[in-house]
Formats: C-alpha cells, sequence, structure tokens
C-alpha cells in the first residue's frame, strides 16, 4: 500500500484539487465520501463536486453542540448546490451516559474527558459514516496547524484503514479565500466574526490578530493535543 500512495503523491504532486477529486471519484466509485463540517474549506471542496458533477457523497456530522450558523449553512448549501448533504449523529444512550457520568462540560476538566466526548460525539459516527468505503476526502490544509504538518495529499489512515484524499493540502489561507470570493461559494456567517475554524459552540471561541487559525479550539489545551481525534497528530 505504501508504494502506491507513493506513486499517487509522485502523480499528483501540484496538480489542482479537481483533477485529484475527478480520478478518485471515478477510480474509487462507489468507495468513496467527503466528510464536510461546512468550513471553508469544505465549502470549497463541495463546490468543485458540483460544477464538475463528481459522485462524491458528502456528510457532516451533528455533534448535538454545533452553532445554529452551521446548521444555517447546510441548509443553504443544499439548496445552492441542488445536492443532500447526510448528517451523522452520536449513540444518543452514550451521550446520555457520559454526561450522567462526567457532567454536561466535562470537556473543560481534563484532556481525557474532552478526548471522551469527541470519541462519542465524533469519531463513532464517523466510523459508521466510513463504513465499507475506500476512500475518505478532507478539507484539511497543512497550514491549518502545527498538529497538520506532516499531512500527505494521499495517505493511507491505520485507524480506519483506507486511503485518505486531501486535495487542497497545499493550498494557503490566501488561496482558500481568493477562491471562495471568485466563485461566491457560501461560507459560515462565524468567520466574519473571527472563527477560522469551528467546530462545537464550547470548544470553540473567536481569535485575536495575530493567532494561528487553530487557536480558537480547544484553547485551553496545548497546541500538540488540539486534535479530535478524526485526524491524528502528525508530526
Amino acid at each position: 500500500m505504501n508504494e502506491k500512495i507513493d506513486q499517487l503523491n509522485r502523480r499528483f504532486a501540484g496538480a489542482a484539487p479537481s483533477e485529484i477529486l475527478s480520478w478518485s471519484a471515478t477510480e474509487y466509485s462507489g468507495k468513496i465520501t467527503f466528510s464536510s463540517s461546512l468550513g471553508a474549506e469544505d465549502q470549497a471542496i463541495t463546490h468543485i463536486l458540483a460544477m464538475n458533477n463528481l459522485d462524491i457523497p458528502v456528510f457532516t456530522l451533528d455533534t448535538g453542540r454545533i452553532f445554529q450558523e452551521t446548521f444555517d449553512l447546510l441548509h443553504v448549501t443544499e439548496e445552492k448546490y441542488r445536492i443532500r448533504i447526510a448528517v451523522y449523529f452520536p449513540d444518543a444512550s452514550r451521550v446520555e451516559k457520559m454526561v450522567g457520568q462526567n457532567g454536561i462540560n466535562l470537556f473543560y476538566d481534563s484532556v481525557e474527558n474532552r478526548k471522551l466526548c469527541c470519541q462519542i460525539r465524533k469519531i463513532e459516527p464517523l466510523k459508521r459514516a466510513l463504513h465499507g468505503m475506500s476512500v475518505w476526502v478532507t478539507g484539511l490544509r497543512r497550514e491549518q496547524s502545527v498538529t497538520r504538518k506532516g499531512t500527505g495529499l494521499i495517505e493511507w489512515d491505520p485507524v480506519h484503514r483506507l486511503i485518505k484524499v486531501n486535495p487542497l493540502l497545499n493550498w494557503t489561507h490566501d488561496v482558500l479565500w481568493e477562491y471562495i470570493r471568485k466563485n461566491n461559494i457560501p461560507v459560515n456567517e462565524l468567520h466574519r466574526k473571527g472563527y477560522p475554524s469551528i467546530g462545537c459552540i464550547p470548544c470553540t471561541r473567536a481569535i485575536g490578530p495575530g493567532e494561528d487559525t487553530r487557536a480558537g479550539r480547544w484553547w485551553w489545551e496545548l497546541s500538540q493535543l488540539k486534535e479530535c481525534g478524526l485526524h491524528p497528530y502528525k508530526k
């Protein structure tokens, strides 16, 4: 598998995201899916998929703690691109047990509690969404944070045992937002209010001048710990 991944990375080095996605859609038809958090990167990918009529279904995760602005964007995106985005929810009994034992805002108490919350609200629904898939498309960019410096354009995910495709990996912040403006792509209203990275309400804040784009996520933790587990930290 490593040899195949290396070959694909050499083949698509410098390729446009639309080229990478078009090949992936054809090569892995019926076995590929795209996870969207409805962030700016994911909105750009959704636009590419729609404009090129690529058969890559889109899904998102509703943790039960996300912003109303995110729900609003979900509706606008479905209407604009005439698509249906599948929504995966956490298991209610697991959430009830976790909250009953640890409290509603358990994530502030320890990294372990925060990761437990992410596990139940995000990682377990993700596993259901990826079941039976061979390829997982994401909106990861290497520039986003220190935890994503080692991410590859195309890589093997040993946890979910599938290929992960990150077509915007090498896009800079400026390239991303120029593409969004040029193509009139709908984005979350919270971006205008200083939220470059948007997750759950209690774990997301606006950032200040000069702060890292991921600084508003789990801001009470060290930067190298600030991943929910969907995308493990790579040096």
